[in-house]
């Protein structure tokens, strides 16, 4: 039996990369990175990105503090921000940056570890 003041510590299955996704009302009021993050889960499922080595994790984040552009999504651990994340361009990123380790430079507006 366990203590009643006992925290349990949390498990999260292995994953390769985090995708945060900016739901906050200004990033688009339309409600665009709303839509954006509930199709995720298909898209990823599609691409094979639900399980195995390259499984990729999904996450809603309230507030960037950069509030044009969006939506805007950060893949980490790489570091890698992306602006104007259309569903056209969420499947480019799904396939040249998750699939392949290559990120889509058209669509970065911040690089971690670059000036």
């Amino acid at each position: 039996m366990s203590d009643a003041g006992e925290v349990v510590k949390p498990k999260i299955g292995s994953y390769r990369r985090h995708l945060l996704v900016c739901t906050g009302p200004r990033c688009s009021a339309d409600g665009a990175s709303q839509a954006l993050f509930d199709s995720l889960g298909d898209r990823l499922k599609e691409a094979g990105l639900t399980t195995g080595e390259l499984r990729v994790k999904r996450s809603r984040v309230g507030c960037f503090a950069a509030c044009k552009g969006g939506p805007i999504v950060c893949v980490q651990p790489d570091g890698t921000w992306y602006y104007n994340v259309t569903p056209e361009n969420m499947d480019r990123i799904i396939g040249e940056h998750l699939c392949n380790g290559r990120r889509v430079d058209d669509l970065v507006f911040h690089q971690a570890g670059e000036d």
